[in-house]
């Protein structure tokens, strides 16, 4: 399966806003709205536009032409602003074929070409070792666990903490 990575803009815009609707949000920050309205879809559109390879980059998923998801670095501030974090999300239909992984490899590398960061950031919830799997693939390595972090609903998870040094991924 080709794996893409397009640009965000007001051309797919509407396409972003269908599969912002029918992602399952199992595992997601609640940072994702829903229902994603029209008016969701032209903030994230703006804000990506002002923002993109500055204090970020955030990228559409393509596979086979199709949208499938999305994947971004966001840089952190402060004390942590040589720090990006990774975030990704795929239709269901398209887990296990690889194309999160591709997805992940190739914006770290933009991010690590393109941002001022020394590493990248990731964490998933307990349950969701596949996107675990989809990490340590691309070369990061587990730097801890946070016990109760994070409370979704009603459940209460642990984060496992993943991280990925430029150095060892530029190599």
């Amino acid at each position: 399966m080709n794996v893409e990575l397009r640009e965000i803009s007001k051309e797919n815009k509407e396409e972003f806003r269908e599969v912002c609707n029918a992602v399952d949000r199992s595992y997601l920050t609640d940072r994702l709205p829903h229902p994603y309205t029209q008016e969701d879809a032209d903030w994230w559109v703006n804000m990506v536009s002002e923002h993109d390879g500055k204090d970020g980059l955030w990228r559409a998923i393509y596979a086979d032409g199709k949208l499938v998801g999305t994947v971004s670095v966001e840089k952190r501030n402060d004390i942590f602003r040589k720090d990006g974090e990774l975030g990704y999300f795929l239709l269901t239909e398209y887990w296990s074929k690889g194309i999160a992984t591709e997805a992940a490899r190739q914006i770290c590398r933009l991010a690590f070409e393109k941002l001022d960061i020394i590493r990248i950031s990731g964490n998933y919830f307990e349950p969701n070792i596949a996107s675990g799997r989809v990490m340590e693939k691309v070369g990061f390595k587990h730097e801890g666990k946070k016990i109760n972090a994070a409370v979704k609903g009603e459940k209460v998870y642990n984060l496992h903490l993943m991280g990925l040094l430029k150095e060892e991924f530029l190599g």
